[in-house]
């Protein structure tokens, strides 16, 4: 079994600062930092720590080959990872509290091609896992062919634009996304996210854990979130995801692998950084025991 992530693939400019900036003030910040991230490359990561194999599918610029060799490192295969006009970027602020907030510029995110996409999933087999977030071009055809293919489809709605899940609905096996965004797409469709067709639903709720939705069998369940002390919130959803998806791809049950995913979440708020500080399989253990 493999997953297959269209995703992002981006160079994290990380800033510690006592608070935001308001519009027009200049702050300073007391430390900074890079690292690997994009929401595509801390999934990726995230299931390779979890134990499966998967095969991303993106585009850095010239300037990317150290985020490439990174994700080798990490254990992903980039045989499917092009080249385009720059490697994306975010700018994150993360504050004494622990919250962030991002500035993305997409470069080569932006840019993926079809052939990368046909190239990648004409590797797969039936029963492997599809994963795309809202970071990159290419969602809904990507998508299409995975579905004639026989792939499950997981789509995390994040950034969220409403427009984009919209479109990206009919292709959905699994659908994730937090509290905020499940509220934004209820305001946009009328419907709950359960009611909108998608088999499955995942809502993260931050400390409050994660809320699950079978449609086809109407069972609803909360799995509460273990309780830690956060410093950085960044990156800790795209982990959750990463986790969940390998989770089902290795033959979990839904709830195995949803509390496999909120240990390795609960241990990502604890550290700073994105993909490069993600848990694997053995630090869940450490902690939580098996």
């Amino acid at each position: 079994m493999a997953i297959f992530n269209l995703g992002s693939i981006n160079a994290d400019l990380s800033y510690s600062v006592d608070a935001f900036p308001e519009p027009g003030e200049t702050i300073s910040a007391h430390s900074v930092s890079r690292g690997l991230g994009g929401k595509g490359t801390n999934m990726s990561v995230a299931a390779a720590r979890a134990a499966a194999h998967v095969v991303h599918i993106g585009a850095v610029g010239r300037d990317g080959d150290w985020a490439i060799e990174r994700l080798t490192e990490y254990g992903v295969d980039t045989r499917y990872i092009t080249y385009g006009s720059t490697t994306g970027h975010a700018i994150i602020m993360v504050d004494r509290l622990g919250e962030n907030a991002i500035l993305i510029h997409s470069g080569a995110n932006l840019e993926i091609t079809e052939s990368a996409i046909g190239a990648a999933l004409g590797q797969s087999s039936t029963g492997d896992y599809f994963l795309a977030q809202n970071e990159t071009n290419m969602q809904f055809e990507a998508a299409s062919l995975a579905k004639k293919l026989g792939l499950t489809v997981v789509y995390a709605a994040a950034p969220f634009d409403v427009d984009a899940v919209q479109m990206m609905l009919p292709m959905i096996d699994i659908l994730v996304l937090n509290q905020v965004e499940a509220d934004q797409l209820q305001k946009a469709t009328g419907k709950p996210p359960q009611d909108l067709g998608v088999a499955q639903v995942i809502i993260t709720l931050g400390a409050k854990g994660c809320r699950w939705f079978n449609a086809e069998t109407e069972v609803s369940k909360v799995f509460d979130a273990e309780p830690v002390k956060a410093v950085d919130t960044t990156g800790a959803g795209d982990t959750f995801t990463g986790f969940m998806v390998a989770g089902l791809d290795r033959g979990l049950p839904m709830e195995q692998a949803l509390k496999l995913a909120s240990r390795a979440g609960a241990i990502m708020v604890t550290r700073h950084g994105t993909a490069d500080v993600i848990p694997d399989l053995k630090d869940i253990q450490d902690r939580f025991g098996p």
